[in-house]
């Protein structure tokens, strides 16, 4: 049957393309490709990675297998499709590895708030959270973050910032007498391509828990935990906290409450796009995690209902406190948030089923039509309990207002609402979500770090020469600008940074500027460098530091990008990697470490690795640090 998905989607996308006029052979396997990715990307969301896997590995087919022309700008999209399809055929691998360890948390509560201010819901001190910009995070607009969590007496504070490339990471600062330490990176581990957002400090000092958009994931933000070394004081390798809490989509703030009762995180898995849902669960120090392979299972477990019966979904009773205290205003606040809180329901669950139809009308797949349509009718048999009970509890709310006006009390429309936000009933558990109220603007003062040298490729008013000449490992491409007698002035580099200076052996100065790790790279900013006056600056190569030809640079670039992907296994007696295990496989690689329990064993995953050989060096080099335990994994392609 996956078989047949592939040759369906080839054949209709084939469709597609005009059959009349002058049609570009690469564009057309483009957009065939993103046709592809476009369907995997549904399947990876529904939890079918092994499907999804296939999809990415056809439309990587797709771009290498189409006609080229490497000097103009089709070549660099493909490389940029390219990219983004090793990205999520990534999360499809990872997705099938982390299915083995699925947990069944019990669902206490759920509610849908503004994405802008959700966090604002959570049982956190009062006032902690601080508006963005501040002086710990000085960039607004990110879609999730617009506050840093920042508690009145703090002497040490976690938060997430931009650094120089505009990628949010998780600092550390303390205070050191009237001033602020410069925030700190906490640890290499804990640092991706993508943002790490809401870090959470557990009350021992001991856990943090964070999100993260390009650690080990299945897409979107995933949650995290990672642990302190308290031999070292640092932090370990983060662990995924798989299955149903990290999903397809973004999830964050993952908190436990501090009478140890609740753990809650949001989601935006079923929710419009300006909202999260808040998801209440019952703590649980020892989840029990098991394989599930149906796709359809998992996808059950992960929409969190709070309770089987949708009647009752995020409805309930609560204590209520700012208006008038007596029995009638507590019953007439109560029921107008059931009300409320029904008509959301009714929302997500109705927007929920619209999705599941649309799946079902472009389904090409047999037994997904046939899920599809058993959820599709369990679902719209469910509905009307929901609508029932949103009639009846209208019906009553009307009632108590007739009842109001009979007694000639009169209700302030304007204060109900307000109270009615600030706080919002959960599900019959009497759970109550209360909005805590914005702090103050953070006012401190933070040390100034030392200003480094960026290696990025810029022009700038002023040119800078590189403070390192030396040319990293692996396969780095320079611009060559000119060969002079005499070292150059920044004046003669023209605003261009960084240029590397190399003296020969016949006492010339050589100029090259910047450092690029593919072809397309460089060569996308080749004519930068040409339209500055260096007219016959031209391209060269260097493999792990030395002089290299393009085209073999090139053609080892293209062996990498289609060669299998493979991981190393590290199988820990402790619960974290030693520090000389960590640094060897930093030495080594720049992937992933992924952190895992099997049958009561901490297991350590790194990959996604780029070939065998890669692999193999990698386990070698783990060995010698002194773990015994180490296997080379193919993962599936």
């Amino acid at each position: 049957m996956k078989n047949q998905i592939y040759v369906f989607c080839i054949l209709f996308i084939g469709m597609q393309v005009p059959v009349s006029g002058q049609v570009d052979p690469a564009s057309g396997g483009r957009a065939r490709s993103e046709e592809l990715v476009s369907a995997a990307d549904s399947m990876r969301r529904e939890y079918r990675f092994q499907e999804a896997l296939e999809l990415y590995r056809a439309a990587e087919e797709e771009i290498l297998d189409a006609p080229h022309d490497s000097a103009s700008a089709t070549s660099a999209r493909d490389s940029l499709l390219l990219e983004k399809i090793h990205s999520r055929r990534t999360m499809a691998e990872n997705g099938l590895s982390m299915k083995q360890y699925v947990s069944e948390p019990v669902v206490v509560a759920r509610h849908v708030f503004p994405k802008e201010d959700f966090y604002l819901f959570y049982p956190m001190q009062d006032r902690s959270w601080r508006p963005v910009p501040n002086p710990l995070d000085s960039i607004p607009g990110h879609k999730f973050v617009n506050a840093t969590y920042f508690p009145e007496g703090s002497t040490d504070i976690y938060f997430s910032a931009e650094d120089q490339n505009g990628v949010r990471n998780l600092y550390h600062s303390s205070l050191e007498d009237s001033l602020w330490s410069v925030p700190a990176l906490l640890d290499e581990s804990l640092t991706s391509s993508g943002d790490e957002i809401f870090p959470v400090l557990s009350p021992d000092g001991k856990t943090i828990y964070f999100s993260s958009y390009g650690l080990y994931g299945v897409g979107g933000y995933d949650l995290y935990k990672t642990e302190r070394d308290p031999s070292t004081g640092t932090w370990g390798v983060p662990e995924n906290l798989g299955f149903p809490y990290s999903s397809p989509y973004d999830d964050l703030l993952y908190f436990n409450t501090p009478d140890g009762r609740y753990t809650l995180f949001a989601s935006n898995r079923g929710c419009p796009p300006d909202s999260v849902a808040v998801y209440v669960l019952e703590y649980d120090s020892m989840p029990v995690r098991r394989h599930i392979e149906d796709p359809g299972q998992i996808r059950r477990i992960a929409e969190l209902a709070p309770v089987d019966d949708p009647s009752r979904m995020d409805t309930g009773t609560g204590a209520h406190d700012g208006i008038q205290e007596n029995v009638d205003m507590s019953r007439y606040m109560a029921k107008m948030n059931e009300v409320r809180s029904l008509r959301d329901s009714i929302s997500i669950y109705g927007q929920a089923l619209e999705e599941k139809r649309l799946q079902l009308q472009q389904s090409t797949d047999r037994r997904e039509q046939e899920e599809l349509s058993d959820e599709i009718i369990s679902r719209e048999t469910r509905l009307p309990a929901l609508q029932d009970s949103l009639a009846k509890a209208s019906e009553s709310l009307r009632q108590i207002e007739m009842e109001f006006l009979f007694n000639g009390v009169v209700i302030d429309p304007d204060k109900l609402v307000e109270q009615a936000d600030r706080e919002v009933v959960g599900a019959a558990t009497n759970y109550v979500f209360s909005k805590r109220s914005l702090g103050d603007s953070l006012d401190i003062l933070v040390k100034e770090p030392e200003v480094k040298f960026d290696y990025s490729f810029m022009v700038l008013p002023e040119g800078r020469f590189a403070l390192d000449n030396t040319i990293p490992d692996g396969i780095v491409y320079q611009i060559q600008m000119f060969l002079l007698s005499k070292p150059a002035s920044v004046a003669q580099i023209k605003g261009l940074s960084p240029v590397f200076e190399e003296k020969t052996a016949t006492g010339k100065y050589i100029y090259r500027v910047g450092l690029f790790r593919t072809y397309n790279d460089v060569l996308s900013n080749l004519n930068t460098v040409k339209n500055l006056g260096f007219r016959t600056a031209f391209i060269v190569a260097f493999k792990d530091g030395e002089q290299y030809p393009v085209q073999k640079a090139r053609a080892l670039e293209t062996k990498i990008g289609k060669t299998g992907h493979y991981q190393v296994r590290i199988v820990s007696p402790d619960e974290s990697l030693p520090d000389l295990t960590i640094k060897a496989i930093r030495q080594t690689c720049d992937k992933d470490i992924a952190k895992v329990s099997e049958d009561g064993k901490t297991v350590f995953l790194v990959g996604p690795l780029d070939s065998e050989e890669q692999a193999e060096k990698l386990k070698a080099v783990v060995v010698i640090s002194g773990i015994g335990d180490v296997s080379v994994v193919k993962l599936d392609n």
